[in-house]
């Protein structure tokens, strides 16, 4: 291998650098090898060695350009390493006079070479294998037990001197080229890392000159367009009109979303807060919408929480783009039934609140396993079906962007064929701590035929300035503004808006950014100081196709008194010049409001939360009802069919059946469908669900809640660790909790130590039906029936184990059942205990309550009936005992 030919490998990317690394190494371990087989001919007689590194100095070469020539870097690695550990250091140690035969610079040449050019696992083995090798060569040579060549001490500095030398030359030799390697390759990283950056500034301002030179064309279709609408036309001309119009703005809305990612893309996506009426924004955004969900036939309701503040601080256009993309794509993939917009508040601390916006469609739905995916730029999910659907991929994940960049969250739930919801949380500043009260959703969004906008004022004696290189443009300008009979002047530069401003005193400009020679800010600032002006202090508004919240700061950090964007509306532009023309030159008219108004069906208000849980939580039916905790039925199997526990099968029917008919009974936790069913039901009343099982290792449900809840984001599933009464106990904390206004996380930690304060235990009073169950064996059932002894069951660590046994009739194991419990522990909460029966009488139910007396003076003892799960699971004769521990 010519230095030439060495050069151009190293320079080859193609190549890794580990493979470049492995060459380097090698080809100079092979100059190594030469310097030591020529050291050890002329200085010392040891013919072996001699011929053992003769033949490595022309093996190693030959394997490097065979591995090279075929691409096989692995078997050359391998190669290699096998000739330093079992051929090399061996014949070394054993020919080369030991240790003291310069072995010990060679050991570091070692270590460099196979820690550089092994990776991952064998490198690991390769280090393991000489460590070894080296321990026992040290070992032997201390010992002295095996010796071949017996160097004297002048033999032994001068190999070890030459070693050292020809290994020292090697690694410094090998480190240099390996610096170089890695210098040029970080150089080349950084080159790139330019290119790259370079790219992304070309791309954005080519995203930049796109989106300003398609509005600028789109202004002119939209505002003409909109003349046509203003006049008395044929319903042909109208509707072909409002197709215009409902295609210009969609070719806009995508020219958005592409420059917005382009914008996050780069990083250069800022949030600009500003202080906004939330009953405005939600006139324009319901006006955007509303016409849509109307021509496809859909219901759009709209339910806004009454005590928001109305005036809120936070970034207006980015949560405008956000609702909007969202309720689109809820029409857009909806073909009958109703899209919902629902808004509400929580309160934080420092004049902080989270505005939440829930968006509910009855449409396709969504995949589960499509969700991960929802929010990935350009990706659509379920193109089979959605193949037909008009979209560009992005919507969606510039919503998850622009939620994140505010500090939010955004959560999907979705069954697919029935619908998707998305709920929206975003934390804003509040501006005024004034309710919005009642919303009246006005349209902002020009109607088609009779609907159409109408001028909302008169100013005869207002005059006005538009500056626009455009010729189109400022047409247009004047067309929208006509009705309003302004006195209009028009300037085709910032120098003819300059001879214009020295001579005429304007009530308010319109100007343009982008225009040659003296753009809008160098003439904004020219007018604010041209000496001898008439118009230092006259409103100018930005009025251009810059599109983007950064744009929209810039102006105002200039001083601009406004900012409207192209394609402009003319109910747009007026409702702009009406703000900063004097109150004395307007005159409303009679249409001032031009409403359209959504569809408003009030629905009732969702909570935050809901508590839910199944069955077999055992909630006696007036606390259920008090604290609105939805419940699950379990299924009760026998031969005559399926029941559902509580509403088609009561426990004492359950226990009769297993009884009178000598029949086994089989119980069952919900399906996932079940499930899956019960939390989109839950989540139309709710924004989040805290759903709570059994104990996960005496049931099911806890596996099966928690692979439905997979397909919602807002849905959380407990183990409650517990069984029957106990579970219970968590539930309606966990209630009570939610209905003090707690928030999720602060429910679910307190879960986790409520959880540990419960106490549960079962006490069986007869074991033939467990016997039947298989879960007592038939000499275990014998012997316990014989001697009467009375298993007692308690829950650990989410499973039911045996506490023991109670040894008596009915009446004196029960009374020692109840000792045990509550003289196990001295720190029993004394508030209440729950006693849970199946199949016992009156008696045995007034004895437990005396036993309990005796022993703790409970505030309240609360009697519940086992739901017929848990009795088809304990049999007849079962009493449990279940309380707190003080905190």
């Amino acid at each position: 291998m010519t230095p030439k030919s060495l050069i151009t490998i190293l320079s080859d990317r193609n190549r890794s650098l580990d493979e470049r690394r492995y060459i380097v190494l090698t080809v100079f371990a092979t100059f190594a090898f030469l310097a030591s087989t020529i050291s050890n001919c002329l200085i010392h007689e040891h013919t072996v060695e001699c011929v053992v590194h003769a033949v490595m100095t022309l093996l190693t070469p030959l394997s490097l350009f065979i591995c090279v020539k075929i691409n096989k870097y692995g078997i050359g690695v391998f190669f290699a390493v096998f000739e330093i550990l079992f051929v090399m250091m061996p014949v070394c140690f054993f020919y080369g006079g030991e240790i003291r035969g310069g072995l010990i610079p060679w050991f570091a040449f070692s270590f460099l070479y196979i820690g550089m050019v092994t990776r991952k696992h064998f490198r690991i083995l390769a280090l393991l294998g000489l460590i070894i090798e080296s321990y026992v060569f040290f070992v032997e040579s201390f010992q002295g037990s095996i010796i071949v060549n017996v160097h004297s001490y002048a033999q032994f500095y001068g190999d070890t001197l030459t070693s050292m030398f020809i290994v020292g030359i090697y690694i410094f030799v090998a480190c240099w080229v390996i610096g170089y390697i890695s210098e040029k390759e970080s150089e080349y990283a950084r080159h790139q890392a330019e290119q790259i950056e370079e790219l992304n500034r070309s791309q954005n301002r080519f995203f930049s000159s796109m989106s300003h030179e398609i509005r600028t064309p789109i202004n002119t279709i939209i505002g003409l367009n909109e003349m046509i609408l203003k006049e008395a036309v044929t319903d042909e001309v109208a509707e072909d009109a409002a197709s215009i119009q409902a295609a210009s703005k969609m070719l806009l809305t995508t020219i958005n979303d592409i420059l917005d990612m382009s914008k996050i893309e780069s990083g250069k996506m800022e949030i600009v807060p500003v202080v906004y009426k939330l009953g405005d924004l939600l006139s324009e955004v319901v006006g955007m919408v509303w016409m849509n969900a109307k021509e496809k036939g859909l219901e759009f309701k709209i339910d806004v929480d009454d005590s928001i503040p109305r005036e809120l601080f936070g970034d207006e256009v980015r949560i405008k783009q956000i609702l909007i993309n969202v309720l689109n794509n809820a029409v857009k993939y909806t073909e009958k039934g109703s899209v919902s917009l629902a808004i509400r508040w929580v309160k934080g601390d420092d004049n902080k609140a989270d505005i939440i916006f829930t968006i509910k469609d009855t449409g396709i739905g969504i995949k589960r396993e499509s969700i991960p995916y929802l929010f990935t730029a350009f990706k659509r999910v379920d193109e089979t079906k959605n193949r037909y659907i008009e979209g560009t991929g992005l919507g969606l994940a510039i919503v998850k962007e622009f939620v994140d960049l505010m500090g939010g969250e955004v959560s999907v739930n979705s069954i697919y064929t029935k619908g998707s919801e998305f709920v929206i949380r975003i934390p804003q500043g509040i501006s005024d701590e004034k309710k919005i009260g009642e919303v009246l959703i006005e349209s902002k969004k020009t109607m088609a035929k009779s609907q159409h906008f109408k001028h909302i004022f008169e100013a005869p004696d207002a005059r006005v300035l538009i500056v626009d290189d455009n010729e189109s443009n400022l047409m247009v300008a004047e067309k929208l503004l006509k009705d309003t009979k302004v006195k209009i002047d028009t300037a085709l530069s910032g120098e003819e808006a300059l001879r214009y401003t020295i001579h005429e005193k304007y009530d308010a400009i319109f100007m343009d950014h982008l225009m040659p020679e003296m753009d809008g800010i160098e003439c904004f600032h020219a007018i604010h100081s041209q000496v001898g002006g008439y118009n230092k202090t006259t409103p100018i508004i930005a009025l251009t196709a810059n599109a983007g919240s950064d744009l929209k700061a810039l102006y105002a950090r200039e001083g601009f008194e406004g900012y409207v964007l192209k394609p402009v509306t003319g109910e747009v532009l007026e409702a702009e010049l009406a703000k900063h023309l004097p109150k004395e030159l307007i005159k409303f008219t009679n249409d001032v409001s031009y409403e359209m108004r959504a569809e408003v069906a009030k629905s009732d208000v969702k909570k935050n939360i809901i508590i839910s849980s199944d069955s077999v939580c055992d909630v006696p039916k007036a606390t259920l009802e008090h604290y609105e905790i939805p419940i699950l039925p379990y299924h009760i199997y026998v031969r005559d069919g399926d029941f559902l526990d509580g509403l088609e099968a009561e426990s004492d029917s359950v226990l009769s059946y297993i009884v009178d008919e000598e029949e086994e009974v089989q119980t069952d936790a919900p399906s996932v469908e079940e499930y899956e069913a019960f939390f989109a039901e839950q989540l139309s009343r709710a924004h989040s669900v805290i759903h709570i099982t059994m104990a996960k290792y005496a049931s099911t449900g806890y596996e099966r809640a928690l692979e439905a809840a997979s397909t919602f984001d807002s849905v959380t599933v407990i183990d409650s660790g517990h069984l029957s009464g106990g579970m219970g106990m968590v539930v309606v904390h966990a209630a009570r909790r939610a209905r003090e206004g707690a928030d999720e996380d602060t429910i679910i930690s307190e879960l986790e130590v409520v959880k540990k304060r419960v106490r549960t235990s079962c006490y069986v009073g007869n074991t033939d039906y467990l016997c039947k169950k298989g879960w007592v064996g038939k000499t275990a059932n014998r012997v316990a029936k014989t001697l009467s002894l009375h298993p007692v069951m308690v829950l650990k660590r989410s499973r039911m184990k045996l506490g023991g046994f109670r040894v008596g009739d009915s009446e004196r194991s029960i009374e020692k059942y109840v000792k045990s419990m509550l003289d196990t522990f001295n720190n029993i909460d004394k508030s209440m205990i729950l006693v849970e029966y199946a199949g016992v009488d009156d008696d045995v139910l007034e004895h437990v309550k005396k036993c309990i007396k005796d022993n703790i003076k409970f505030e309240k003892i609360v009697i519940q009936k086992a739901s017929s799960t848990i009795a088809a699971n304990c049999g007849e004769g079962a009493v449990g005992l279940m309380y707190l521990m003080e905190r």
